[in-house]
Formats: C-alpha cells, structure tokens, sequence
C-alpha cells in the first residue's frame, strides 16, 4: 500500500477532476460529473490495490479493470495518462474527436489499458463478471502447488444507470451463483442521471438486492474518503467465496460550486466560468491540460508496474521450467492461437459429415461437429439460456460446470446460463475479451432479441464469441409467432463483422463450425434447424467456406445444357430449390442451385468468385424462409420468402401454407423465364 499523506491525495483526485471537466469543455461535449464524483475511488483503487504495468498493458497476470459506466470516460482517459500509459496529453486534448485515442466511451484496441468497449449500460459490469470467470476457470486448470501464475482480480466501477439495466441482474446473480471472489465492483451511488434525482423510478435496495444473489456488500460508505475506500478493497480481498460490491455514497460532479449534486453535471460541459470557479474552489492553479510534475510524480506507475510484472515473470519461469507443457498450453491460449492439429481435425470433421451423408437437423448437425471440436480444443468453453437439450450445446467433453460451496470449480465446460440471453452474451464477452477460453452460448434464434446488444459489442471488439441459435424460422412449427423467426436473419446479418452461418446440411455445419472457429477478430451467428434436412449431395467441399457456391448444375438432375436461371437458398430451404430444380428439369428447365450458408462471408468474396457462382446474365430467383429484403442485393429477379408473422401449426403444414413449396419455388422460376 503507498504511503501517501491526506494533503497528496487530494492532489491526485483533483488532477483527475482538472482533465476530465478540461477534456469535456474542449470538446463541449461528454460526462464531467461521474469522472469528477469518482476520483477518490479512482486514487484508492489504481494507486493502492490495482496490478498493472503501464509499459505492457497486455501483461498476462495483470489486474482487469472495467469502467461499466463508460460516459464517464474522462476518468479512465485521465487513470491512463497518469499512470503512464502511452496516451499523451495531445490525446486528452483531441477528446471524442476523429480518430483520437480518446473516443467518446472507452473501446478496446483503440486506448492502450482499456480491456473492454463500454458505454451501453451494464454490459462492461456483465463483461467484468466473465473476466473474473475466465480468471478463475485458467487458475484452476493451470496453477499448480507451489506455482501460482493465473491470479489476479477483476475490478469494476459502476453507476446506477448500470444496475437499473436488466443485464445487471442477469449477469451478477450469475456472479453469485459462480461465487467469484476475486469480482470487486465499486458502486458510484451518487443518485443522480440524466432526468435528474433518481429516486422517482429508482427505488431498489441495492445492499439486499447483492445480499440476495449471494455477493459480499461492504457500505454505504463515504466514496471520496480515500482512506475508507482503500480499507474496504483490501477488506473484499478477504472474501473467498463470494463476489463483492462496495457502496460508494458520491456527490456527482464533486468541487463544482454550481453543478455538483446535479443533472447539470452528468452529461455536459460545465461551461467555461463554471471551469473557472471549480479550479478556484479546488485550489487548482494550473491552466486547462497542465499537470504539475510533482503530480505526476505522484501518480507514476511505471516503476511499481514493471516491478510487479518482473515478479510475476520469475514465477513463470519456474513454472515452465518445472511444467513446460502447461506453460506453452496456457500462453498459446492466452495469445489466442489454435492448437498445430486443428487445420486437420477441421478437414476430418467435414470430411466426416460428407461421407456419412446423414439427414439430420442442423442443431444435431452441430452436435456432431462439437464432438470433434471440443475434444480437439480444451479452450472451447459452452453453454446454454436455459435450453441445453434443445440447442445441444453440450458434448461428451462437456460436462456440466458446477462449483463447490469453496467456490472450486469441477472442471466442466459447459454453462447453464438459465433464462438469460443477454447476460450470457455479454458474459461470453467478457470472456473473450479476458483470453484463454473460446465461449460459445445457445438459445433460440428468436431470442436473438434479447442478446442483440451484446451481439454488437462482441462485433464491435473483434471478438471471438460464437452463437449458436437454432429453431431457426417457421420449421419448429406449433410454438407459433412468438417463437418463429421470421426478421431475425436479416437482422443479424445487418451487423457489420458478424459472420451469420444459416448452414443446409452436416458438412456444411461443420465448415461454419471451422470458420467460426478460425477468425480470431469475429464473432460468429450459427442459425440451425429444429427439423431434419437431408443431405445435399456434393461435387466438392472447399468452396463452401467462400459462404456461397454452386451445389448442382443442370446435369445433376439430366439436363445437358446451360442454366437458364439460378435458384439460390440457404438452411432448409436449400432442399427446396433441388426439388424445384428437379421439377423443372422434367419441363426441360434448366437451373443452377447456389447454396448460400453465409450471406456475410460470400459479400467479402472477390467480383471473380462473385461472378463465377452468380452469372451476371442469368435471372436470379432466392428463397428463404424469412423477409425477402435482404437478398434483392443480388439482382434477384424474384425473391420467395415470408413478409410477416408466422401461424401455430405443425412445420409441414406452415411451409405449405407460406407456399414454400418446391412446386411455388418452380413455378416463380418460370414466372420469371416467361418475362
């Protein structure tokens, strides 16, 4: 703990209110209020308890840090520069403006330290709780008597904006039920947002809300003594199985003569007389971006950090040199690398659907390839919302995750989420983002809603998240409408860097299976079946991966001749266009079928590639049991598909009564051909 007096802490906490509410008013844009009410929580943490080093921020064993309330990115902004990270003082100065490392809410891979992209309320609190999961899961898996490499803390601020969104709940009863230790949020109870006073609409007993999900609460206690805030993180440090929250009571926009207290301070500048009086009342005498060097002093890291890291170092070397598998294990994780063999158990998998050419539904299909998959990757850590038989996401190498009263955990990979999509997705976030586990999470396609935001985010980071929604559209039949996908396709594929896989058959489930896999800068949507497709005969495998390719020409059904037209599908309906093709053909119409697992994949494709499966002179016509927007981008001279709700009946009886039929598929090619 450093030993600093009263008289320098006030120093350093007003250092941090001098950048924010300065950054804020070059801008005349941003959130004063909570970087200013925080700073003594912001001294007590990153000066005393917080292991980082500002010359490495991707240290392995360091300490993860989340600002859940990511309007409040001046704080973060101010942390990094005075600790020493590389974000200069021209980077404060250039706040929210184009191309600056201090963009409006912090994002990861954008601000050197930040570990995750806040700012959609809640979401960084649940990415801080699959932190601390991934934490805990590497240190069980990888630590061994006498050699102690994974063991570090996951630290989280927070606002009430953050606990009144659902997630909140979602993901820290999770953090319970997980008894997460080493999980300590730091609550900014300041009772102020936008519309102002919360206690109108915010009513909640937060202390017996935590108390009730199994968490350890320490307060309400005064958030800008420096000296309690310390005592209560090193008290949470004594928690062993139990996640901890520290209620911190705060005046928002904290040494404002006119602003504290209020609304006015949340989410404006404070105008430049307010700056003025705020600096004379602080005792500040440095102009706007000045820091003196006696507080820069104060603040450095770079000595302790290095220090730090240098420890932990020499206790990685004798780790590996006492276990050097597992230490090339556990840095291959971490970097994020596939194992050598993984290219060939890819090509096995595939192989392997081809040749068993079974009919089966695509949720089954990706059981199958998860086999394979998860025997081959120990990182591959799954789960489920509440739907673990229907999405079968679990596997032989699987088995349930379970947690003893200690908090040990039992070695499974498997998660039972229970009914919270969100959650889950944004937990699976923060296990991406922490390294060493590849998290994939089910639920139905529908409730594909529900986890949106989070989806985003995961796209947004360039992280490796996979998705795995099955019930896919109107085939899961009699739970009706409000379980039949219908927008939610399209939808999804509207989300830039999210590859969205509706797959026609086993081989190609396990090719989206490796692609998704494969890309360590995306995310991945896998949208599969409750019914059974049949397999769909094949010339060749390697083009699958391009997300779009020719699965039968004319010849395949006896026609010797040129394709007249292209019915081009994806997921189920893949089995009606080689019905309406064969159909067809015995009219002497000649058809190519283009099977379309990834819409996204196939649009990054070269014009070439584009051409050589889609002709650019012959009439397009695409089916898919969903809306029709979406595919007009191809030139589709007609596009089959559903413009509304579903009905509650069996899955044959639906598909009939939406016409998706291979007779209605037939019959609009030679609308098509007879205009």
């Amino acid at each position: 703990m450093a030993g600093i007096s009263t008289d320098n802490t006030a120093l350093m906490a007003n250092a941090i209110r001098a950048l924010a509410m300065d950054a804020v008013q070059q801008a005349n844009s941003g959130h004063p209020g909570a970087p200013m009410g925080m700073a003594e929580i912001a001294v007590a943490l990153w000066d005393r308890h917080l292991r980082y080093n500002p010359v490495n921020p991707h240290w392995l064993d360091r300490d993860r840090f989340v600002l859940s309330n990511g309007h409040g990115s001046m704080l973060q902004y101010a942390l990094l520069h005075l600790t020493g990270f590389d974000l200069a003082m021209g980077e404060l100065r250039n706040f929210r403006q184009l191309h600056s490392k201090t963009p409006g809410h912090p994002e990861v891979d954008v601000t050197p330290g930040v570990e995750t992209t806040t700012g959609p309320l809640g979401q960084g609190l649940a990415n801080a709780v699959g932190m601390a999961l991934a934490e805990k899961l590497l240190a069980a898996e990888f630590n061994r008597p006498g050699h102690v490499v994974v063991d570090h803390r996951t630290y989280v601020f927070l606002g009430d904006g953050c606990l009144m969104e659902g997630i909140s709940h979602e993901a820290c009863a999770l953090a319970g039920a997980w008894k997460l230790n080493k999980l300590v949020a730091l609550y900014d109870d300041n009772g102020i947002s936008i519309d102002g006073a919360v206690q109108p609409w915010y009513v909640d007993d937060v202390k017996q809300r935590f108390m009730a999900y199994g968490w350890n609460v320490i307060g309400p206690i005064d958030g800008h003594d420096v000296g309690a805030v310390d005592r209560c993180i090193e008290e949470s440090h004594r928690s062993l199985a139990r996640p901890t929250l520290i209620i911190c009571k705060t005046t928002i926009g904290k040494g404002s003569p006119n602003r504290a207290g209020s609304a006015k301070a949340h989410g404006e500048a404070l105008g430049p007389e307010e700056v003025a009086l705020t600096r004379a009342a602080l005792g500040w005498s440095s102009g706007p971006f000045v820091i003196p060097e006696a507080v820069y002093a104060l603040w450095d890291h770079k000595a302790r950090g290095e220090s730090a890291e240098a420890a932990w170092s020499a206790r990685f070397a004798a780790y590996r040199a006492a276990h050097p598998e597992l230490a090339d294990e556990l840095q291959r994780r971490l970097r994020g690398d596939l194992p050598k063999n993984f290219a060939q158990t890819a090509v096995d998998a595939v192989i392997a659907a081809h040749t068993r050419c079974e009919t089966v539904a695509s949720r089954k299909a990706s059981q199958i390839a998860l086999e394979t998959f998860t025997q081959a990757l120990p990182e591959m850590l799954g789960g489920s919302a509440d739907l673990t038989g229907s999405n079968l996401t679990n596997t032989a190498s699987t088995p349930a995750l379970r947690f003893d009263d200690s908090g040990r955990p039992n070695g499974g990979r498997h998660i039972n989420y229970g009914v919270r999509e969100f959650g889950m997705a944004a937990v699976m976030n923060g296990i991406a983002l922490h390294g060493g586990f590849i998290p994939y999470g089910g639920t139905f396609l529908t409730f594909s809603d529900y986890s949106r935001n989070a989806i985003r985010m995961a796209a947004l980071m360039k992280k490796r998240v996979i998705h795995v929604f099955t019930h896919d559209s109107i085939g899961l039949g009699e739970d009706g409408p409000t379980h039949q996908s219908v927008e939610h396709a399209a939808s999804l594929r509207l989300i830039p860097g999210l590859d969205v896989w509706r797959p026609a058959d086993t081989a190609e489930t396990a090719v989206a299976w490796t692609m998704a896999l494969s890309q360590p800068n995306r995310p991945s949507a896998l949208l599969l079946s409750r019914q059974n497709l049949a397999y769909a005969p094949k010339s060749g495998l390697d083009e699958i991966a391009k997300g779009a390719y020719v699965l039968a020409e004319p010849a395949e059904v006896g026609l010797r001749r040129k394709a007249q037209a292209v019915i081009i599908a994806c997921g189920s309906e893949v089995q009606l266009a080689l019905h309406a093709q064969a159909d067809l053909a015995k009219d002497g119409i000649a058809v190519r079928v283009v099977s379309v697992p990834s819409t996204t994949v196939f649009d990054r494709q070269s014009a070439a590639y584009k051409s050589s499966v889609l002709p650019p002179k012959l009439p397009r016509v695409a089916v898919e049991a969903g809306v029709t927007d979406g595919w007009w981008k191809y030139g589709c001279a007609a596009v089959i598909g559903i413009d509304r709700f579903g009905e509650s009946a069996p899955a044959g009886a639906l598909f009939k009564h939406f016409d998706l039929t291979a007779s209605g598929v037939a019959n609009t090619v030679k609308t098509v051909l007879l205009r």
